[in-house]
């Protein structure tokens, strides 16, 4: 494992900006807002404020308060942050962000999950942090090869906690994160405490019946998913079938990947006009930034296509095998799927902590980081009582 800087060469971020500069822009139809895409009068003020104010070096350094280490497995590059708390008793935990997500998005975690004595905690709710890019992701860099599916990053997952010396840990994520952590539960159910998750994909099986019953708050969920598959699930689609054809375009255009991903977090966030409602905008220009720095809007799209059995692409969500270790699932009203409990404890027999909150989205730890924090000790805490 070797120590790990972010130093971006000034001649990246020259380029960058000449780039925005020089963007050939579309027209859209007037009137339309963000019913057909990003609206080109947003993406361009929100262009000129990447390229005029925003503050890459203060990101930068704001990364690298961390320790972060790079390390090959599988013959892949891993980076990662490796946080270790205070607390000598801290619970180690392995978080695994998804798409269009990055290492980036847990900045504002970090402080309070491992040090909670200095920021107002209990210093007996204190994590060992473990935040690692999947291959193909920010700084780890594009995978070596194919076959870097959900199964194979997980069981990356599992090296990398034994080569830190980790006997026992949680395993947390979302999006992506959602299965690689329950995947990482199922292949070490020896050293994985339980597992714990933000987002929980979960559909009816079709037997006779089982709709009867559901309530208001359940149909808008099932209503929310069909709106999923049949609006929003555009990209998985793409990725899932033609990972290389949008990747040209992408790592060519700066403009482009900023539209792509502002697209995701307006849709699957609590947003109520522009993604800035939801998430805080130079947060969300670090992420779209390190895809653009590190090119790797063509490898983070190879998940989909290596995964796409385990992908919601029709109106039935890939099923997983029950996690044979204690699950939590933190429940937030607008992700881009929205589990109902229901479907969730037939499918996951052992969820022992279940939360729903009023506000929130896909990305908890950037939109309520206090929600997010509070969930995962909560669930922490269970399992030291079972």
């Amino acid at each position: 494992m070797k120590p790990f800087r972010v130093e971006i060469p000034q001649a990246d971020l020259d380029d960058l900006n000449r780039r925005i500069s020089t963007t050939r822009w579309p027209e859209n139809l007037p009137g339309e807002g963000w019913t057909r895409g990003v609206p080109t009068a947003y993406l361009k003020e929100l262009a000129e404020y990447w390229r005029t104010s925003y503050d890459w070096r203060a990101a930068e350094a704001r990364l690298n308060r961390f320790p972060q280490y790079i390390t090959e497995i599988d013959g892949a590059n891993v980076h990662f942050l490796h946080v270790r708390s205070p607390e000598p008793d801290a619970t180690p935990l392995l978080v695994t962000h998804g798409w269009p997500g990055s290492v980036a998005e847990f900045l504002d975690v970090i402080e309070p999950l491992t040090d909670p004595r200095a920021n107002g905690g209990d210093p007996a709710d204190a994590f060992h942090l473990v935040i690692p890019s999947i291959p193909g992701y920010g700084f780890s860099g594009s995978t070596p090869g194919t076959g870097w599916g959900l199964p194979r990053i997980a069981g990356a997952w599992v090296e990398l906690m034994r080569r830190l010396g980790y006997e026992r840990y949680v395993a947390q994520g979302g999006d992506f994160g959602v299965p690689i952590s329950l995947m990482t539960g199922m292949m070490d159910a020896e050293h994985v405490a339980g597992v714990h998750v933000n987002m929980l994909p979960t559909t009816p099986s079709g037997e006779p019946g089982e709709l009867d019953g559901l309530n208001e708050r359940d149909q808008a969920r099932l209503a929310q998913s069909r709106r999923f598959y049949d609006d929003l699930s555009g990209t998985m689609k793409l990725h899932s079938t033609r990972p290389n054809t949008v990747s040209y375009a992408l790592t060519d255009s700066p403009v482009g990947q900023l539209a792509y991903i502002a697209e995701k977090f307006k849709d699957w966030t609590d947003s109520a006009e522009v993604p800035e409602d939801a998430v805080d905008k130079d947060l969300l220009l670090t992420i779209v930034t390190i895809y653009w720095l590190t090119a790797t809007a063509g490898s983070s799209a190879q998940t989909y296509y290596e995964s796409v059995e385990q992908l919601p692409i029709n109106a039935q969500v890939g099923r997983f095998p029950p996690v044979p270790v204690p699950l939590g699932v933190a429940v937030f009203p607008h992700a881009a799927f929205v589990a109902i409990r229901r479907f969730a404890e037939r499918d996951f027999p052992s969820i022992i902590h279940w939360t729903e909150y009023d506000r929130g989205g896909h990305y908890p730890a950037m939109e309520e980081p206090d929600l997010f924090i509070d969930d995962v000790r909560v669930f922490a805490r269970a399992l030291k009582k079972a």
